[in-house]
């Protein structure tokens, strides 16, 4: 490889692990934004909604050079869903249903399980249980940010929000890591 085809390399890495990180934290930041927006009924739902429905759109668009148009769209579809699910799921929180929770919550991570067999499905360079461990925690976290500021616990949603965010570039990290593995083979 000359050293012109290996800066390009270089150049491409850098700039889909810069906007996969990208992406990802915007993912967590977006989520926050409509917990704290649904929980304490602000007038911004809607608008942080629609930002928050934006970013598996935004995903889509990084991923379709590497996996095709096809691929994107349904990483698209499951990451959608994965948002709409956490969004019921707040909703019962909200309103003290402890049945529809656990109907949401075992929804949640069927769809976790779901995205978690596409992406192995699309890139061999996955493993499952990698991916399967860091949407459960993502997940397990998430839900625990919700309920701390449902009980008032400010705080502690903070350093919640602070271990979602490591988790979310180690989730950006894993994506680059393995999309860059599998086009060099």
């Amino acid at each position: 490889m000359s050293v012109c085809n290996n800066n390009r390399a270089i150049y491409e890495h850098n700039k889909l692990s810069e906007n996969l990180r990208r992406l990802w934290m915007e993912h967590v930041l977006w989520t926050r934004a409509f917990l704290v927006s649904k929980i304490f009924n602000l007038g911004d739902l809607d608008a942080v909604t629609a930002r928050l429905l934006r970013n598996p759109t935004d995903m889509a668009n990084v991923l379709t050079p590497y996996y095709g148009s096809d691929a994107a769209k349904r990483f698209e579809l499951l990451f959608r869903e994965h948002l709409l699910i956490a969004a019921d799921l707040v909703e019962a929180a909200k309103e003290g249903d402890a049945a529809a929770v656990q109907e949401q919550r075992n929804k949640w991570y069927a769809n976790a399980d779901a995205i978690t067999d596409f992406l192995v499905s699309i890139n061999p360079c996955w493993s499952k249980n990698v991916w399967q461990s860091m949407f459960y925690d993502h997940l397990k976290m998430t839900e625990n940010e919700a309920v701390q500021l449902l009980k008032g616990q400010y705080e502690q949603s903070i350093v919640q929000y602070d271990e979602i965010q490591k988790e979310a570039l180690k989730m950006a990290d894993y994506m680059t890591e393995g999309t860059i593995r599998q086009t060099k083979k």
